[in-house]
């Protein structure tokens, strides 16, 4: 006569191998579409095609210039003479970033002048936009 060992029970065990996969999935998707809502200040410009990474404007100070070389800063119309002045008090606030969006067609030397006039109002960090190839 044989006798049978009784079995043990086994214990549950929980996989967290599968709970890692998808909450890395998950991480993934909120990243991506977190990055596909930003919105910058700025206006609709024509702008230089490039190889660019995303910008992050959250509490970023953008100035835009048009095709006819007109200045907004924040999608409000500006001139040269006021920029720094309207920066000054606007770089207290935020960081010391300015993203600048400026079309293809604008002058390079109102690119320029804009540029100067923010490091003169204190802005330490310039990003320049570029449309994805």
């Amino acid at each position: 006569m044989k006798l049978r060992r009784l079995k043990k029970s086994k214990k549950g065990r929980i996989e967290i191998i599968p709970m890692i996969d998808v909450m890395f999935f998950l991480l993934a998707t909120f990243m991506l579409a977190s990055l596909s809502m930003q919105r910058l200040n700025g206006l609709a410009v024509d702008l230089t095609r490039g190889a660019a990474d995303q910008v992050s404007t959250e509490n970023h100070i953008t100035l835009s210039i048009t095709h006819d070389n007109l200045i907004f800063l924040n999608k409000e119309k500006i001139e040269l003479s006021q920029l720094k002045a309207m920066l000054q008090s606007m770089l207290q606030q935020s960081d010391k970033t300015v993203i600048i969006t400026s079309d293809k067609h604008a002058f390079q030397g109102v690119v320029m002048q804009v540029m100067l006039t923010a490091r003169a109002a204190g802005a330490q960090h310039f990003s320049m936009v570029a449309r994805r190839e």
